[in-house]
């Protein structure tokens, strides 16, 4: 069965600006009409009513009746009749500014910051507005080597390959290889290099903080054609169709596990377990993620992988299984 969702009901944020709007646009419209001040809000008229009642159990700290957004209905109109203040101007306290300043030098500190002449002049503002406070020096520094990640956006910047030290954490290894930088990003915290890896050839995110060297080197960089970005999510793994496909069958209890990780296919089976088809940086990888869902986890491919888990469960039981005692030969006297 599929769903339509209403025009007005999208995001939080959505309604959040909404109900910002809202309040200003009633105060300089009393007596409105609820049809009108939807079509004005680009929402419904529905929509508007819950927006309304919505907003008359908002209010100031305190919440009491005295405090909270108030309006009166004539028919389908309606008239704010107490707005809790919000029609006065922003006033930031002075831990407010501040915060603000410490985010602002943090992004503008940013690698790869498209925008960063805008966030220098919104810094500028708030700055001055806010005087001595905002002022005041605040050492700001972002997680990770950001020396390496200064490297790295030059490198980037002059249009030449790398020769990169690089530490594999899935499979504990450290590696040479020379990519071709694309672009710095910054994705939950952590500063990675997109870069063409030659052997890999195919597009890869490098940690900045597990490049354990980089050279610069005397060639072009050169990206081919083919080559398909990634886009700037929360999570920094994007599968991509090059890497191996691993298929389990899950519990109840392991179902968590399409909540966190990217998955090609999810198809439940009739008997309540799930059919989850996913992609791994490798196998050895798998093999420990499946090991660690336990009982909660089969897995049905691919065959490798299947043999893989088989002997390491295999070899794990017989760790703690108890020797068995060697008979005693026959006792006789003397």
């Amino acid at each position: 069965m599929t769903t339509t969702k209403s025009t007005g009901s999208r995001t939080s944020a959505d309604r959040l600006a909404r109900l910002l709007n809202l309040v200003p646009y009633l105060l300089a419209r009393p007596g409105v009409e609820i049809a009108q001040a939807a079509a004005d809000l680009g929402t419904t008229g529905r929509q508007l009513r819950e927006d309304l009642e919505l907003l008359w159990v908002c209010g100031l700290p305190g919440y009491g009746p005295g405090d909270l957004i108030d309006m009166a209905f004539d028919g389908d109109r309606v008239t704010i009749t107490y707005d809790a203040g919000i029609d006065r101007p922003l006033r930031l306290t002075p831990d407010e500014a501040l915060a603000l300043v410490v985010a602002l030098r943090m992004l503008a500190e940013t690698p790869g910051l498209a925008s960063r002449d805008a966030v220098e002049r919104a810094l500028a503002k708030i700055e001055d507005a806010a005087g001595e406070v905002a002022g005041t020096p605040v050492a700001v520094g972002l997680p990770g080597d950001v020396g390496r990640l200064d490297g790295l956006r030059a490198a980037t910047q002059s249009g030449r390959a790398v020769r990169i030290t690089y530490y594999t954490a899935a499979r504990d290894e450290t590696s040479e290889r020379v990519v071709d930088p694309i672009r710095v990003l910054m994705i939950g915290g952590r500063g990675y290099l997109e870069a063409w890896c030659r052997r890999a050839e195919a597009v890869r995110l490098f940690r900045a903080d597990r490049i354990d060297a980089m050279v610069e080197l005397d060639e072009a960089a050169v990206v081919p054609a083919q080559a398909t970005r990634h886009e700037p999510r929360e999570a920094a793994f994007q599968p991509t169709p090059d890497l191996p496909a691993v298929t389990l069958r899950i519990g109840r209890g392991g179902r968590w596990i399409t909540e966190y990780y990217p998955c090609d296919e999810v198809r439940p089976e009739p008997n309540g377990e799930w059919l989850v088809t996913l992609r791994v940086t490798d196998l050895a990888w798998a093999r420990r993620f499946v090991l660690g869902l336990g009982p909660e986890a089969t897995v049905v491919a691919p065959a490798e992988l299947v043999a893989e888990v088989h002997d390491a469960a295999a070899a794990a039981l017989a760790a703690y299984a108890v020797p068995t005692a060697t008979p005693a030969g026959p006792s006789g006297s003397g």
